[in-house]
């Protein structure tokens, strides 16, 4: 017999998991007391907020390829967890989140009843929407079955997050695991290479008729452990390979076939590469509209579209923005594999137009190398720093194993568009919810994903202000992370957006409603190590003695009002080839404003316009 919350701590410890990240609470005593029975399988993380113990899950299991483990109280404890699910559940994370619960006997008889015991909340049905599954154990000797349904359903085909609400006198309860029922997975997946064996084959016959094929890469290729396999076959198809902003370390920079990053904040490469292809194969990713923008139709407009996914749902063509062709459902470590072994099967038959595919990659590649977003100018000795030189420095310098972890809003603009990835590192923010203030705290569960690696977050000032509490857990724990806050002093993202559509009122944007704190000060007063980089000279320096100091610390880049963030298309008429500000005026306007004369007279553009003419793919 074992006491049930002892079991709960134990099965993610078997599974090896060896960290959870908690906030403690009367209602999950019982679960967070287990631990000291644990301490060789696993051990607690206590965190300052829930929110930031929930990021910190997110980056555990991003760089552990594991689950992470967050564990709650009742009420507010959980309520606190929603925003860190929803993370999980739209970035395809596996998590799973518990939460306590107040005693079955004060729990309220029906929904009509508003509350009966103190802390109580319905957490199951708040989370149900952004979770494959959210339950409250009712029975004891169902908990077996349960943590192993949640554990199935979090890592099995699109990983997401699971809820389990646990009643505090089920927590105590004493149970004999071994006499209850198990979860015996049936696997739908097991004969998918013959489901798709027919849409392989007209790929095959697509490729050898295209002239300008491409593959596109979403953050799926992680999530089936398909990564070196998807370079190969990139290499093999010899052509363009374009990665998310979900798999740029999929795809890094340095991959031979890597030719750009896309969308409505394209990098290098400004999306001629997509937008000109005749047939795209797009593998593990749902084609957002932060990838097609406003303009749907026109989005690789002479394309025909293939879409490899493991969410059914995805590939629903009535549901699709951007309808494709040919919608495979398939695991894409099976598709890739499969695919490469019926190439090399007809790759002797030299129907291939080999010569025009190789001139095709070359154009793309040249492409990426013309229009990279990190310009020069930037690298004048210049004081505030410009962001993007400091960006671009920072990924010269970071190594082949470091993690680097991004925030939200312009800072994560600015790194998608200026670091360039090595094969072997990881790079990642949340990209389906992205909340503010996700980087420092996912920053935490990285660096416990494997400590052996530089783990560095970026963030903005805006965004380091959402979790600076956890700057007493980097302190407690001697959490060794880097923190760079890209300090411009005010929200750049939303001043950039307001500067566009608001007539050039800027609210409650900086300075007008928000003005940060001295971080340096802060960080200080937590006795946690600081450095400071003012004007472009001192970065080099600077940023040597930062990466390599042994232990936590905090580096502030002064990077005063900028919010400029190019190349980006403006308007939801705009293709995404059309970016600014290589855009003309008369045609900004046009795309911006339905009735451009009626909508405004005289309608602002960024900074730095230009009135530079069209630079076409040609």
């Amino acid at each position: 017999m074992i006491k049930l919350a002892d079991y709960v701590i134990n099965f993610f410890g078997d599974k090896g998991i060896d960290k959870a990240f908690i906030v403690y609470g009367a209602a999950n005593g019982d679960l967070i007391d287990a631990f000291t029975r644990t301490k060789e399988k696993i051990q607690y993380v206590s965190c300052m907020h829930e929110q930031g113990a929930g990021f910190a899950l997110e980056g555990f299991a991003k760089v552990r390829d594991l689950p992470g483990l967050a564990i709650a109280t009742s009420g507010p404890g959980g309520q606190n967890f929603v925003t860190s699910i929803a993370n999980c559940f739209y970035d395809s994370v596996p998590g799973i989140f518990i939460t306590g619960q107040v005693k079955q006997a004060f729990q309220r008889p029906d929904e009509l009843v508003r509350q009966i015991g103190f802390q109580e909340t319905d957490i199951v049905s708040i989370t149900k929407p952004v979770t494959k599954y959210s339950k409250m154990i009712t029975d004891a000797n169902t908990i077996r079955y349960e943590l192993e349904y949640a554990y199935y359903l979090a890592t099995s085909g699109r990983p997401g997050p699971v809820l389990l609400d646990m009643p505090i006198n089920i927590q105590q309860e004493m149970i004999d695991p071994e006499s209850q029922a198990s979860y015996k997975p049936n696997d739908d997946l097991q004969d998918i290479s013959a489901m798709c064996k027919d849409q392989v084959e007209n790929f095959l016959k697509d490729f050898a008729k295209s002239k300008r094929p491409v593959v596109l890469v979403g953050g799926g290729v992680r999530n089936a452990k398909a990564i070196e396999e998807l370079k190969e076959l990139g290499l093999a198809l010899n052509v363009p390979v374009f990665p998310t902003w979900n798999a740029l370390d999929i795809v890094s920079s340095d991959y031979e076939n890597y030719c750009g990053r896309i969308g409505t904040y394209g990098g290098a490469g400004r999306n001629f590469g997509i937008q000109n292809c005749d047939l795209l194969l797009s593998i593990g990713s749902r084609i957002s509209g932060r990838i097609t923008g406003g303009n749907v139709s026109s989005f690789a407009r002479e394309a025909k579209k293939y879409m490899v996914d493991i969410d059914k749902a995805t590939l629903k063509t009535e549901w699709q923005q951007v309808p494709f062709d040919e919608n495979i459902y398939c695991d894409a470590k099976i598709f890739i594999n499969y695919l490469r072994e019926n190439l090399n099967e007809k790759k002797d038959t030299n129907q291939f137009n080999e010569i025009e595919k190789n001139e095709w990659l070359e154009t793309c590649k040249k492409w990426r190398r013309d229009y990279d977003p990190v310009k020069p100018e930037f690298f004048d000795n210049t004081s505030p720093v410009h962001p993007y030189a400091f960006v671009r420095l920072l990924s010269e310098k970071m190594k082949e194993n470091d993690v680097l972890v991004g925030d939200c809003g312009g800072n994560i603009v600015i790194a998608n568009h200026a670091f360039e990835t090595k094969k072997g590192q990881r790079f990642f923010t949340n990209n389906g919810n992205s909340p503010m203030g996700f980087s420092f705290a996912a920053a935490m569960g990285a660096f416990y994903g494997d400590q052996s690696r530089n783990v560095v977050c970026i963030i903005g000032d805006g965004g380091m202000n959402m979790n600076i509490q956890e700057l007493q857990t980097i302190k407690e724990y001697n959490i060794k992370t880097k923190t760079i806050i890209l300090n411009n002093h005010i929200y750049g993202i939303t001043k950039a957006y307001q500067k566009t559509n608001f007539q050039g009122r800027m609210e409650a944007c900086g300075p007008v409603g928000y003005n940060p704190p001295d971080f340096i000060e802060i960080t200080k007063a937590y006795k946690i190590k600081t450095f400071v980089i003012n004007e472009h000279s001192q970065i080099s320096s600077t940023l040597n003695e930062f990466l390599n100091f042994d232990g936590p610390c905090v580096l502030d880049v002064d990077c005063h009002e900028h919010h400029t963030y190019e190349p980006r298309i403006f308007g939801w008429r705009t293709p995404i080839e059309d970016m600014y500000p290589y855009l003309p005026r008369e045609e900004f306007i046009k795309n911006m404003y339905i009735n451009p004369q009626e909508d405004w007279e005289n309608p602002p553009l960024p900074d730095g316009d230009k009135n530079k003419k069209v630079e076409t793919a040609e």
